[in-house]
């Protein structure tokens, strides 16, 4: 990992924003439900710690971002493939 994150500047322009000061704009942001943070779900994901082989973890890797989601997908792969109701 290089440590670098991708800027989110996107060139915003002062001149381009509307006046919220007016307008009924006020009464609106007053009547605005406040949410912090996704939603809960139904069926999180939990937090583990799991030790797998160089091997595995070079494979994965070497897809760049995303290889612990790959994971994941690999292994609920192989439950769907190999269990037996």
């Amino acid at each position: 990992m290089n440590g670098k994150k991708r800027s989110t500047h996107r060139g915003f322009d002062r001149d381009d924003a509307p006046d919220l000061s007016g307008d009924g704009w006020p009464e609106t942001f007053a009547k605005a439900t406040i949410r912090h943070g996704r939603p809960p779900l139904a069926k999180p994901k939990v937090s583990t710690t799991i030790r797998l082989s160089h091997d595995v973890i070079h494979h994965f890797k070497a897809g760049g971002f995303g290889w612990q989601a790959r994971i994941n997908k690999a292994l609920l792969e192989w439950i769907r493939e190999h269990d037996t109701p």
